[in-house]
């Protein structure tokens, strides 16, 4: 699809239901809800889309500043050309930053909204321990993986900032899943050089939202996601938060059948 801003979206679409929407994270793509398709469709109209970079897209415009602001704006004008007025929102990582991002500028457009450990990097700012795991962070994966960006070696980018984020206790990803990240480089490269890629929502509109809203965490995840998603939920009073054991940061991948079953129980209660 061709939105009214020029940007292209690859999306899919299937089920019945009140509509919900799929974001996936920094180095994923429209495929990387294949474990919640089938479960969710039964009972929901899901769409899943690939975001501004993402494959198999070919926007290719320059965004020195991009954010997950850019992105919720691009959800917000795909909702409108889909004739979608009220959605639920599922993102994980960035996709979750994306849907907290549309929550606090349209938050008529979201019936209720649950995030997978959206790295909004400046609550890590909000504790002694989160700033300690961001300067450990900055130096071991944001810094060496943008210098091999701006040096022209994306593969070896991509390898750092999947290391980085999933952390060590990871399981590794299989090859298939690695063949997807790298397919997705561009748009971890285009946040990465971004002069803003983490921008503020404040506290006060997080805990002002009026929709339901679920946060959800790997109990081992890596520590800079473990001291953001504490400081975040702190920050949200209202919302449902939940630990995952036995996940990391790829919560929806790693432990699908437990995700998908407190997620749907979630939507089903607050409907």
């Amino acid at each position: 699809m061709r939105l009214s801003n020029g940007v292209e979206l690859h999306y899919e679409r299937a089920g019945r239901g009140t509509p919900l929407v799929f974001i996936h994270g920094a180095m994923g793509d429209w495929r990387s809800w294949e474990a919640q398709w089938p479960a969710f469709t039964a009972g929901y109209d899901c769409i899943t889309y690939s975001r501004r970079y993402s494959f198999p897209n070919r926007n290719d415009m320059p965004s020195p500043d991009h954010s997950a602001l850019h992105e919720a704006e691009d959800l917000r004008l795909m909702l409108d050309a889909l004739d979608v007025e009220r959605a639920i929102l599922v993102g994980s990582s960035y996709g979750g930053f994306t849907a907290l991002a549309l929550a606090v500028s349209q938050p008529q457009r979201v019936r209720a909204l649950v995030a997978v450990e959206p790295p909004m990097m400046r609550y890590a700012e909000l504790s002694e321990a989160g700033r300690t795991a961001r300067a450990a962070f900055r130096r071991e994966t944001i810094e060496p993986a943008n210098a091999a960006f701006r040096g022209g070696d994306d593969e070896l980018a991509g390898r750092i900032m999947t290391g980085g984020i999933n952390g060590a206790q990871a399981p590794a990803s299989s090859p298939q899943q690695m063949q997807r990240r790298l397919q997705n480089l561009r748009a971890m490269r285009m946040l990465a050089l971004s002069t803003d890629e983490f921008p503020l929502l404040a506290p006060a509109q997080l805990a002002a939202l009026p929709m339901p809203v679920m946060l959800l965490s790997g109990e081992s995840t890596a520590p800079i996601h473990r001291e953001i998603f504490a400081n975040l939920a702190e920050a949200m009073p209202q919302a449902t938060v939940l630990r995952v054991p036995g996940a990391g940061h790829g919560v929806s991948r790693e432990q699908p059948g437990f995700f998908n079953e407190r997620v749907l129980d979630f939507l089903k209660r607050v409907a």
